[in-house]
């Protein structure tokens, strides 16, 4: 078998060919209307913790055609703010936190999203998984975001051999050249979606299955 690293970039190489036509993740389609503005990729990531993408995207342009800036958005009141996000998970806590942010950013950051991983990281309810999205997709620094997808992909694949995606992300820092971190997330959550699915993944129709050893797959379509 050849190496993990070369079998890795040979999984990309693939997957950028193979997901062409498929719905591209949230923050992405984000940053293709609105360009790599880290404030609004921020403010999306945060409207999809625990949100499907079909439920967060059209509440992240509900609220974007309103407010753009942290400024703007601390002038909605919470109540309006939670009919516009509405329904998107915890629509009432979500609503007192970007609220929350868009403070803490005035505050300390002089109303701009910093760019570092310890800053980013200081923003209460940023996590590694939202802070390397924002870095990735807002900033163009190379980030591997892991999210579900990603963390069991990636073991599936053999790539990683990790049980918390903090690990996968160590992991995969060390097996992918930079230039594919960004990408890397795009291209496995809408293949997780679409061919790789949790359950009875389409090991039949996959594009990757002769690079794939299925590890813990115990069946397939």
């Amino acid at each position: 078998m050849q190496s993990r690293k070369k079998r890795a970039v040979d999984i990309i190489h693939v997957l950028r060919k193979a997901t062409k036509g498929m719905t591209e993740p949230a923050v992405t389609q984000i940053t293709r209307e609105y360009g790599k503005n880290p404030f609004l990729v921020l403010i999306s990531c945060l409207l999809s913790l625990r949100t499907k993408d079909t439920v967060s995207l059209p509440a992240s342009h509900r609220l974007f055609s309103i407010a753009q800036s942290p400024q703007i958005m601390l002038r909605i009141p919470i109540k309006q703010l939670e009919k516009i996000i509405y329904p998107v998970a915890f629509y009432r806590k979500r609503s007192e936190q970007l609220h929350t942010v868009c403070k803490d950013l005035i505050e300390r950051f002089d109303g701009k999203v910093p760019s570092s991983e310890e800053d980013l990281l200081s923003i209460k309810g940023v996590g590694r998984k939202t802070m390397n999205l924002v870095r990735g997709e807002g900033f163009g620094i190379p980030a591997i975001c892991v999210d579900t997808h990603v963390h069991r992909i990636s073991n599936r694949l053999g790539l990683v051999i990790t049980k918390k995606p903090e690990e996968t992300e160590i992991a995969l820092q060390k097996l992918l050249p930079k230039e594919y971190w960004i990408d890397y997330n795009r291209l496995l959550v809408m293949w997780g979606q679409n061919i790789c699915v949790p359950i009875s993944p389409f090991c039949s129709r996959c594009a990757i299955a002769d690079l794939c050893p299925r590890v813990g797959v115990k069946k397939s379509r």
